[in-house]
């Protein structure tokens, strides 16, 4: 089982204190929502953003949606042996049910995310498919009991990804840390719960690449495809 976690990742609903700026006053009667109901977006909200802690690396939900639909139609998924979290730079966690089918057009994704920040949860009733709590990153590890925890950044020690998930596919609960933001490194918090933060390119790659390698390579180190092809 290979547990996937998009850390600190750059979804959010509107901070309070840009409610009142122009240019999501703008983006809010334009889409008929309360500025408190609506996803922070760089797309629409740049000009709020300039003065925002971090801004850098916040007001972009479609890293979390690209990387979603890669973990979620995988093989390794399908077989029920990866298990995603989105933990925000807000310390929220989104619990995501393997069985859950995201949409593709990514309108209809901001308007699921902004119902899951409203309600908790979604759909309102029925089998949950999301389900969002407030959360620290060290509260779902302990939560999760990984045996191994390993981060993906340019900080880290150089290897050759197919190496360092040999090693991890060794462990029974392997967790994985991939930011799910676009600028900038992880905290220091962040980092210090992991076992091993590795480098596998000179280059920043995007979320949603590093995800879909990350679960290919996974695949590969447990003869996935093979096993699939003989059933």
């Amino acid at each position: 089982m290979l547990i996937l976690v998009l850390a600190e990742s750059a979804l959010e609903t509107v901070p309070e204190g840009l409610w009142r700026h122009p240019t999501v006053q703008r983006y809010s009667k334009r889409v008929g929502k309360h500025s408190r109901f609506l996803l922070l977006d760089r797309s629409y909200h740049h000009a709020a953003m300039k003065a925002l802690e971090e801004g850098e690396k916040r007001g972009r939900p479609d890293i979390v949606h690209f990387a979603l639909l890669e973990a979620l139609g995988s093989p390794l998924n399908r077989e029920g042996l990866l298990q995603v979290y989105v933990h925000t730079i807000n310390n929220y966690v989104i619990t995501v049910n393997p069985e859950a089918r995201l949409p593709r057009n990514y309108n209809r994704f901001v308007g699921l995310m902004e119902q899951l920040f409203e309600l908790g949860r979604t759909p309102p009733s029925g089998p949950g498919l999301l389900q969002l709590e407030h959360k620290t990153m060290p509260q779902l590890l302990h939560e999760v009991k990984p045996d191994y925890v390993m981060a993906f950044s340019r900080k880290g020690m150089p290897h050759p990804l197919e190496e360092a998930i040999l090693r991890l596919s060794e462990r029974e609960r392997p967790a994985v840390f991939v930011g799910g933001f676009p600028h900038g490194r992880f905290s220091e918090k962040t980092v210090k719960l992991a076992n091993e933060v590795v480098r596998i390119d000179p280059d920043m790659l995007e979320t949603w690449t590093v995800t879909s390698r990350v679960i290919y390579e996974y695949e590969r180190a447990i003869s996935l495809s093979k096993k699939r092809l003989e059933c």
